[in-house]
C-alpha cells in the first residue's frame, strides 16, 4: 500500500509495534526443551492481548499462529511437538492484523551454545538487512536493495536464497509491489514512490541459493542444505529514507 494519511501511518505503526513485541517475547523464550508449539503459543498470546490476529491463519489457513523454522528448515516451519536444542539455529516470523492492517517482521536466533560461523552468521544477516533499508528512500530504485544486500553477501562470502522475496504489505499481507528481490536482479526497474509501504527480508546463507519444498505443504528447506538466516522488517519509503514500523517499544 501506499500511506495517504497520519491515520493509516498510525495503524501501521501500531500493528508494527505488536508483531516487533511479539517477536522480541518469542526470541526471549526461546531455551533448549520448549517445543516450537508452545513458543507459538507464546507469539500468539502477545498479539492477542493486543487485540491483533495471526496474518497466516487468518489469510493462508497456517496452521500456527506465526512460523518456527529450525536448523534445516529456512522458512514456514510450522509450529509443534519439536523441542528446541542447544545449538538450534531457530527463525520466527510474526505477521498480524488489527483494524484492517497488516505487519510483518522476522529473525533469526541462535540457541547456544554455537559455533563463532553461525554467530557470525547471525550477525551478518542483521547487517545484510540494514543495507538493503539503507537503499529505501522517496524516488529511489527498488534495485538498490537487492544489489546493497548482494555486495554485503559477496563481501563477506556468503549466498543469498533468490526464490524467496519482499513484498508490498498494509492492507493485506502480500500485495503490490511484489516480488521485490533481495540479490542483485537486473530487470528490476520500479521506483519507490513516497509512502509505499513493503518488507526487507534477505535471506542470507552459508552456500544455499534456493528453497525447496519439503513432505508439508508449508515447510520450506535450503537447496543445497545449508545454515540460512533471515530478518525482516516492515517499512515506509520516505523523503529522508526508510522509516522502519516493526520496532517494539522500549
Amino acid at each position: 500500500m501506499t500511506i495517504s494519511s497520519e491515520d493509516e501511518l498510525a495503524a501501521l505503526r501500531q500493528i508494527g509495534r505488536i508483531v516487533a513485541e511479539a517477536l522480541e517475547t518469542m526470541g526471549k523464550a526461546l531455551e533448549p526443551g520448549i517445543t516450537t508449539a508452545e513458543l507459538d503459543r507464546i507469539g500468539r498470546a502477545v498479539m492477542e492481548a493486543a487485540g491483533a490476529r495471526s496474518a497466516p491463519e487468518m489469510v493462508y489457513d497456517f496452521p500456527g499462529a506465526t512460523c518456527i523454522s529450525v536448523n534445516e528448515e529456512i522458512a514456514h516451519g510450522i509450529p509443534g511437538d519439536r523441542r528446541i536444542l542447544a545449538g538450534d539455529l531457530v527463525n520466527i516470523d510474526v505477521s498480524a492484523e488489527k483494524d484492517g492492517y497488516f505487519a510483518d517482521t522476522g529473525a533469526s536466533f541462535a540457541v547456544p551454545p554455537v559455533t563463532r560461523a553461525v554467530e557470525r552468521l547471525c550477525r551478518d544477516g542483521r547487517k545484510a538487512m540494514w543495507a538493503g533499508l539503507g537503499a529505501v528512500g522517496t524516488g529511489k530504485p527498488f534495485a538498490g536493495i537487492g544489489q546493497a544486500v548482494g555486495d554485503f553477501a559477496r563481501r563477506r562470502g556468503y549466498t543469498l536464497v533468490r526464490n524467496l522475496a519482499s513484498h508490498g504489505v498494509g492492507t493485506s499481507l502480500h500485495e503490490e509491489p511484489t516480488e521485490l528481490a533481495t540479490w542483485p536482479d537486473a530487470s528490476e526497474r520500479r521506483v519507490m514512490a513516497e509512502g509505499m509501504v513493503f518488507t526487507v527480508e534477505p535471506f542470507l546463507s552459508l552456500g544455499a541459493e534456493m528453497a525447496e519444498d519439503g513432505e508439508d505443504p508449508w515447510t520450506l528447506y535450503a537447496l543445497p542444505r545449508a545454515l540460512t538466516v533471515q530478518y525482516e522488517h516492515t517499512v515506509v519509503a520516505t523523503r529522508n529514507g526508510p522509516m522502519v514500523l516493526t520496532l517494539a517499544e522500549r
